[in-house]
């Protein structure tokens, strides 16, 4: 029988995932027979991505770089099949230099990744044998690159979320700039907003959440009115970017009737109204505090949103990019009755 053949490579690759020559070796070894060329790949403890390759990779590691400058970082999820691998050295240090070689290539998403050549080798191969190492499926599912004037992020010491921020700024304000992004970066990966402003929010997700967060309300003030406790208000809306002028407008001549109604001497009116619309907009942008993260409450001081924060750090900061990764989001992982599990393992 033939030995290696370009395509019988190809295909034993493909199979395997090992390198090149190994394939090739093994192929003259075996006279070109693929299932004996798979089984010498394994028996040699480099055609172990093969059989762990079906796996369901939904552990592992999120990671964030930034560089020296602060204009550049990289944030990379690799996952592996278990948490205790997740947390083995070798685990943790291969996240790290995989994160380093994105960053340091400018390797913007994990497709561009898998094409790329790292320490020499071509990644697929370096990850492979990794996975050989390990012994579990290894999968780079994320990458991405953040550019900008100043960048910085977080990634919490869980090692399961990560968030990387860009933003515009006076450059005599960089560093400050630099830290703030940093603590903000902290305050999305605790709070999960999926957007940068209001205004990036989709018009059929606004009008669908204005109707289900009043059924919310509702359904609270129901049990609060069984409590005897004092009700919230029903928004008519729930983002700014339906509170026009107009609709601002009406609110304030609502509350002037109230006032006069009550009784109220108009000359302290300019004294309670401003609260009330005050609060009439918080009570009507809650969607905003849900998913948009300049609208959100402050974690380090929550008597601020986000976009007084920044506001107080300096006026022309202002954030661009924003990218939040959390561990297997969007990963079904297959769930097995432990003991089916074990006796599989064991051949019953």
């Amino acid at each position: 029988m033939a030995g290696a053949t370009p395509q019988l490579i190809k295909e034993l690759r493909e199979m395997t995932g090992a390198g090149m020559l190994d394939c090739k070796n093994a192929l003259n070894e075996t006279g070109g027979d693929l299932e004996k060329a798979v089984q010498a790949l394994r028996e040699a403890g480099l055609g172990k991505a093969a059989k762990k390759a079906g796996n369901v990779a939904a552990e592992g590691l999120i990671s964030v770089l930034v560089n020296d400058d602060f204009t550049k970082a990289a944030l990379l999820e690799l996952n592996s099949q278990t948490d205790f691998v997740a947390k083995n050295e070798n685990f943790v240090n291969l996240t790290k230099e995989i994160t380093n070689h994105a960053l340091s290539n400018e390797i913007a998403s994990a497709e561009v990744l898998t094409t790329s050549v790292i320490n020499g080798q071509e990644f697929k191969t370096y990850l492979n044998e990794k996975i050989a190492t390990i012994g579990e499926n290894l999968v780079a599912r994320k990458l991405a690159l953040v550019s900008g004037q100043v960048v910085n992020g977080y990634v919490h010491a869980t090692g399961r979320v990560g968030v990387v921020l860009a933003a515009t700024c006076d450059e005599a304000v960089k560093d400050k700039a630099a830290a703030l992004l940093r603590n903000i970066a902290m305050h999305a990966s605790a709070m999960k907003p999926t957007v940068i402003s209001y205004k990036d929010l989709d018009a059929e997700f606004v009008e669908s959440e204005n109707k289900a967060i009043r059924a919310e309300i509702e359904a609270e003030n129901d049990e609060l009115k069984r409590l005897g406790k004092p009700l919230k208000n029903i928004p008519d809306f729930v983002s700014r970017s339906q509170l026009t002028d107009e609709a601002i407008a009406a609110a304030k001549t609502k509350f002037e009737e109230e006032l006069k109604a009550q009784g109220k001497p108009e000359k302290i009116w300019a004294n309670i109204i401003p609260g009330k619309i005050e609060r009439y907009i918080t009570d009507n942008t809650q969607l905003d505090g849900r998913f948009a993260l300049l609208s959100q409450a402050y974690v380090m001081d929550d008597k601020k949103t986000v976009e007084q924060a920044i506001a107080e750090v300096d006026a022309s900061i202002k954030i661009t990019e924003y990218i939040r990764f959390e561990l297997g989001e969007g990963i079904e992982k297959k769930e097995e009755d432990f003991a089916a599990e074990v006796a599989k393992q064991m051949g019953k």
